[in-house]
């Protein structure tokens, strides 16, 4: 972002140099020309006048005057002509600057319709409209994010009405029949701690969406045991998969140790096998490796997972945010759609790198971490 700010501010330098530099430029030629002009007139006058026999007369007298005060004479023209190409040419600039003037309260309103500016501009109208089509698009992308967003919310809105409806229901039941069987009993409660926790992450989701948001993920870094964090974030997994009917098999070369934040480096793996979990055939196993490059010194971390081919354009979106593959919002696999954007976010401030792939019912997530990154701190 940096450099393209750098480079963006370049470039307008050099088109205001560039725009200065052609307007003077012209402003020499012109006043050049006029003075070619007039000396190439005076000798053709010349020339002309002394193959001509005069006799006494008005023009032979003026003839002779304007001989004797010619240089007299060609100053005065000259300094006439400067001053009016002078003028001509200071006017032009506020006229630049009036087209400039209009082109901005275009560029605060952008519409379709392209800014047009006079020749002399081509290259500053070029920026202008390159500018007036990068607001067009932040404006239209920002306005789809928006509207995700809204959408997003509306349907967790309505998602947790159906849990807590349950919640109450099972409760009121409790309490209502106080001579309920210790089966049912622990049935309702069963299905009411199930439809609490499923509130729950709904809740976790909103959270989730006005954090990032309106916040700035922060790092606090520090050197961690990356092998021993991914068998215990996979260890956790295990009743999880069980009663996903699903297997983890995991390949973590030993007593690796990197820089990084450990609780945001949980939370992009934690998101990438429960996005595996969620997207997994039944029966199933699902691979998490781990294995360090010393030439590098960079780590590389691989969730597979065997499930329905992404097609290549929600694989070109999967880690926008607000995305989701399933649209259905069905309670086992739709997500707030910020899982995914979030660790790509994380792990981009870990200068790192994080990228999907999906072929022959197969999806692919690989993280690459730099072992001690530059300006981690």
């Amino acid at each position: 972002m940096h450099m393209e700010q750098k480079k963006s501010d370049t470039n307008r330098k050099y088109l205001r140099t560039q725009l200065t530099g052609q307007v003077f430029g012209n402003y020499i030629l012109a006043i050049v020309i006029y003075v070619a002009a007039l000396f190439a007139i005076l000798a053709i006058g010349w020339s002309v006048s002394i193959n001509i026999s005069w006799r006494p007369s008005n023009i032979y007298y003026l003839l002779q005057w304007v001989k004797e005060w010619i240089i007299a004479i060609m100053l005065i023209l000259i300094l006439i002509g400067w001053i009016v190409i002078t003028l001509r040419f200071m006017t032009r600039p506020l006229r630049y600057l009036d087209e400039l003037v209009d082109a901005s309260e275009k560029l605060a309103n952008p519409g379709e319709e392209p800014i047009r500016l006079s020749r002399a501009m081509k290259s500053v109208e070029d920026e202008l409209n390159l500018v007036r089509e990068g607001a067009l698009r932040n404006a239209m992308l920002a306005k789809e994010a928006e509207q995700r967003k809204n959408d997003l919310i509306v349907y967790l809105a309505h998602d947790l009405k159906t849990p807590l409806t349950s919640v109450i229901g099972y409760l009121t039941l409790l309490r209502d029949e106080p001579q309920i069987s210790e089966e049912m009993r622990s049935r309702y409660t069963g299905i009411a701690l199930d439809k609490a926790e499923r509130l729950e992450d709904l809740i976790n989701e909103f959270f989730d969406i006005t954090r990032f948001n309106l916040t700035n993920i922060q790092l606090e870094p520090e050197r961690v045991n990356i092998s021993r964090m991914l068998e215990q974030i996979g260890f956790e997994f295990h009743p999880i998969l069980a009663e996903k009917d699903l297997k983890l098999e995991t390949e973590i070369k030993p007593n690796v140790e990197i820089l990084c934040d450990p609780d945001k480096l949980a939370r992009v793996f934690d998101n990438l096998l429960r996005n595996a979990v969620n997207y997994s055939y039944a029966g199933t196993t699902i691979y998490l490796s781990m294995d360090y490059e010393p030439i590098k010194d960079e780590v590389k971390i691989c969730v597979e997972n065997h499930g329905k081919t992404i097609s290549p354009d929600k694989l070109d979106r999967i880690f926008d945010q607000f995305f989701r593959l399933d649209s259905s919002r069905r309670s086992s696999t739709g997500g707030s759609g910020l899982g995914l954007a979030i660790a790509k976010e994380i792990v981009e401030l870990h200068h790192g790198t994080i990228t999907a792939e999906s072929e022959n019912e197969s999806i692919r997530f690989t993280v690459v971490l730099p072992g001690v990154p530059e300006n981690l701190w």
